[in-house]
């Protein structure tokens, strides 16, 4: 498994990019949409058309789909890779090529496509980036037992040597998810405690190679034009994007003292603990948030037609 895991990978590193724009008139963002993929010079502007914003709050979904953002923002990467690519992913008889989420009749469909994501992606309240990158290999079997090379990886914003250029790298391959924490103060003055999170759909980054700022846009599955109004848990609401800056930031973190899973007695826990960690502060035009939201990382995925 391991090699042919290398195989993949090899394979799909020597895809060309072209560093141009060009006319890309399809579902997923409103006409019309200019796919870019500058990478040369100091700076660089990558925009991905072709991406789905499907809307996370639905009924037939727990809790109305309140904490299925990851599982939603997944489901957009998949779409751009069966609509744009034309790669057959899916599961059995359903297949996201034949499904448009601003088509009513696909509706019911596409819910039930994004409660198989969270149930491959072992939902209990949430889902992080390492079990959705799971569900992406579920969702994408077919197409490698078509043939097709298939790549998933994650990144964490600690330790990122340049982040920017290389999420700007990664999305000119394809869309990415990208993960922020919601953090409020901590114990001790100047530190930050995490209270939750957000999984968005990144379509769009705009940077300079080694900066400390980038601009980026989004598909986020929570909001939406009619978000509370009328039918709004059975209709998808329009497609938008969402402008944010992005800003490097060090972060001394508090991580609340929690029960010991390996113990059944449940009376022995591990001590919290001060950490300091690299993470990207988002701020969006006119925010109201009460929250710090802080981006701590990112899914990529790659795919490869079958050769010859």
């Amino acid at each position: 498994m391991i090699r042919k895991a290398i195989i993949a990978a090899a394979t799909l590193s020597t895809i060309a990019l072209p560093a141009v724009a060009s006319a890309d008139p399809v579902i997923g963002q409103p006409a019309p949409c200019v796919k870019v993929t500058d990478l040369v010079g100091p700076d660089f502007s990558v925009k991905q058309c072709g991406v789905s914003d499907v809307d996370q709050h639905r009924a037939g979904l727990e809790n109305n789909g309140g904490a299925y953002c990851g599982p939603t923002s997944l489901y957009n990467v998949l779409h751009y890779w069966a609509h744009e690519k034309k790669a057959p992913v899916g599961w059995l008889t359903t297949k996201v090529m034949n499904l448009d989420p601003q088509d009513q009749a696909d509706y019911n469909v596409i819910t039930n496509s994004i409660g198989r994501i969270g149930e491959d992606a072992q939902y209990n309240g949430g889902t992080n980036l390492y079990n959705l990158r799971t569900a992406w290999n579920i969702a994408t079997k077919p197409a490698r037992d078509a043939g097709w090379a298939t790549v998933a990886y994650g990144v964490n914003t600690d330790g990122a040597a340049d982040f920017g250029g290389d999420l700007a790298k990664r999305l000119a391959r394809g869309p990415v998810q990208m993960v922020y924490g919601r953090y409020s103060a901590g114990p001790k003055a100047g530190s930050l405690q995490r209270g939750g999170g957000h999984i968005v759909t990144l379509v769009q980054v705009d940077g300079s190679f080694n900066g400390d700022t980038v601009q980026v846009r989004y598909m986020d599955p929570g909001r939406a034009s009619d978000h509370g109004v009328g039918d709004y848990l059975k209709t998808q609401s329009d497609y938008a994007t969402i402008n944010a800056t992005l800003t490097k930031k060090t972060v001394v973190e508090w991580v609340p003292t929690k029960n010991n899973p390996d113990n059944d007695l449940g009376d022995i826990a591990i001590p919290g603990t001060y950490r300091t960690v690299t993470r990207w502060h988002l701020t969006t035009p006119g925010s109201t948030a009460t929250t710090t939201q802080l981006v701590e990382g990112y899914n990529f995925f790659e795919m490869a037609p079958p050769v010859g």
